[in-house]
């Protein structure tokens, strides 16, 4: 029960972090945040304390076996946030070239 709530904290630090921070790098930051907590929360959930590997034995045995579901959806996950913090860190350094600041503030005086 504790690492579900280390999670939770976690993912609240980055949405805090994506909601009200103005600085468009500590945006992406909270978001990688909350993308880590959730990936460190699915792991969580698929494993089994001395759980053994997923992976198929002469055994047959399939007990107390930690749980391949949620190892492929966090590779999975990992994949496709790396690709959004990419596309994010590149609009930022698009706004950046544009406006000269990273502060959100000052990109809606100037856009105006």
């Amino acid at each position: 029960m504790n690492l579900y709530l280390m999670c939770f904290i976690l993912f609240c630090i980055g949405l805090y972090a994506a909601l009200r921070k103005r600085n468009i790098i500590k945006i992406i930051f909270g978001i990688a945040i909350m993308e880590y907590a959730l990936n460190l929360f699915f792991i969580i959930i698929g494993y089994r304390m001395r759980g053994r590997a997923p992976i198929f034995s002469a055994s047959r045995e399939i007990s107390n076996m930690v749980d391949p579901l949620a190892q492929a959806l966090v590779l999975t996950t990992i994949v496709i946030g790396l690709a959004i913090i990419a596309v994010l860190v590149s609009l930022a350094i698009r706004i950046y070239e544009k406006y000269g600041t990273f502060d959100i503030t000052k990109i809606r005086r100037l856009r105006a």
